[in-house]
């Protein structure tokens, strides 16, 4: 089920009223009403895949519960051994069964042998690397000893497939999520105005913005022959927009939803594109997948703390790793390998941690010294974005080669949509910068206008996201 489709429009007023009103004086009446609303929201999608949700979480929750009890250093390592394999190898199947199948039988054939394998055609579910990630670190915490297993399984259950961030997160840890499933919980009014606005911009992102930039980027990436260098910067630029609408739409969304049935989830996106520095990039992009690498595999690694040959394994791991989280592709993978070659010089110079607050802070316009980092920022994450949107490496060197060449200083070849497209991505791009302070952008930019004005700015985009629904774009990261 999707944010931006009627069937969510349907589905999420008849769960808030039966929560808040029919359900609402018993807390594990709630907590099953939201569990029985998770299912039907990622059943929605296809309902085969409910029981492998189901087994994902029985096996998380049991391997907690064994790890509570459990003193003995081995057995212990043994639960955590069984969770690791259980969430990687259902992920490792579905995601990446066809890929190292068909670059094992390439391999082969290239130094003369031969094998016979037939590719599987598996479909990749919703949302599975998201919640696998979720439920494991589940695991690793109790294992830990950071957080204590529940015996509740409707509380974890529901944990697991709490339907806001379900399919594109963020990727919630227990220690800040399963808490709250045990905590009385009341309709707050302020709370409630909060996660609408928040539900509003991240659909505005999503519908107005990103659905928009992404037929823009999709007509120019789908044809990257026909096209010269100029074009196909553009059409980089309109996927940058595009991912960064469409995933952080989801996010404000999924944030904003969770607001409404009183949780709090953790922040997924801090205006990344306003980053100094690649280092400040990564903790504003993705901050869930980020953090969770980080404490879950750079750190166990030796972090930053070891020698220089320590600092680059670590950095180019950790990188690797999210970006064939990402898909089963070498651009993936060469994509993370360009972020942590953009990453190494700062992590060396000991430069890494250099940009710490906000940009401008306090200041309407940027010195032209943070201007300059962040334009040159930007850049190097569009020369990224390639490999990340392209279909081949083949196809991303293509385009790069396109570019630094002389037909950057030609004319675009667009529709003239292509005007209204950039309007809008302006508008855009004021809106989140004026608001950069704030955990979104329209939090307080307009709360401080006059009344007729403030409403004049949400009835305006209201009118612009009902105006471009209905382009049928489903969320990007669903394929992730």
């Amino acid at each position: 089920m999707l944010f931006n489709s009627i069937d969510f429009a349907i589905f999420f007023p008849v769960v808030f009223i039966l929560y808040w009103f029919v359900a609402n004086r018993n807390l594990k009446i709630q907590n099953l009403l939201l569990l029985i609303a998770s299912y039907i929201f990622y059943g929605w999608w296809d309902w085969r895949f409910l029981s492998l949700l189901l087994f994902s979480t029985l096996v998380d929750y049991f391997v907690g519960i064994m790890l509570n009890k459990q003193e003995n250093p081995l057995k212990r390592k043994l639960l955590l051994t069984l969770s690791i394999v259980t969430n990687l190898g259902l992920l490792g199947f579905f995601k990446y069964y066809n890929f190292f199948l068909d670059n094992l039988v390439e391999s082969y054939t290239f130094f003369g042998g031969e094998i016979n394998a037939r590719s599987l055609n598996v479909i990749l579910p919703v949302g599975i690397s998201f919640y696998t990630f979720q439920t494991l670190s589940y695991s690793i915490d109790i294992y830990r000893r950071k957080l204590i297993a529940t015996t509740d399984f409707v509380a974890f259950a529901t944990f697991v497939t709490f339907f806001p961030q379900l399919v594109a997160g963020p990727i919630e840890r227990a220690t800040n999520l399963l808490p709250q499933f045990f905590k009385k919980r009341e309709l707050d009014y302020s709370q409630a105005i909060d996660g609408l606005r928040q539900i509003l911009w991240g659909l505005f992102k999503k519908i107005v913005i990103a659905d928009n930039s992404a037929q823009l980027a999709n007509q120019i990436f789908n044809n990257s022959a026909d096209y010269g260098g100029s074009t196909l910067l553009l059409g980089t630029f309109f996927f940058a927009i595009q991912i960064y609408g469409d995933f952080s739409g989801y996010s404000d969304i999924a944030i904003g939803t969770a607001r409404l049935f009183g949780f709090s989830l953790m922040r997924n996106f801090a205006f990344p594109y306003f980053s100094r520095d690649m280092a400040e990039f990564w903790r504003r992009w993705h901050i869930s997948l980020s953090t969770w690498f980080r404490d879950y595999l750079y750190i166990p690694l030796g972090g930053s703390k070891g020698g220089l040959s320590m600092k680059i394994r670590n950095t180019f791991i950790i990188f690797l790793v999210s970006g064939f989280w990402h898909g089963a592709n070498w651009t993936f993978i060469i994509w993370g390998a360009l972020n942590a070659i953009y990453f190494l010089p700062l992590l060396l110079s000991n430069k890494n941690r250099e940009n710490l607050d906000i940009v401008a802070k306090g200041r309407l316009f940027p010195s032209l010294r943070e201007f300059s980092k962040i334009l040159l920022t930007f850049s190097l994450t569009l020369i990224a974005w390639i490999f990340f949107r392209a279909a081949t490496v083949t196809e991303a060197v293509s385009i790069l080669s396109t570019i630094f060449s002389a037909s950057l200083f030609t004319m675009p070849d667009l529709p003239l949509k292509v005007l209204l497209v950039i309007g809008l991505i302006g508008v855009f791009i004021i809106t989140e910068w004026l608001g950069r302070e704030n955990q979104y952008a329209i939090e307080k930019v307009y709360v401080t206008f006059p009344k007729p004005v403030r409403w004049a700015v949400y009835y305006s985009i209201v009118f612009l996201i009902f105006m471009f629904a209905g382009q049928g774009q489903t969320f990007i990261y669903f394929q992730f």
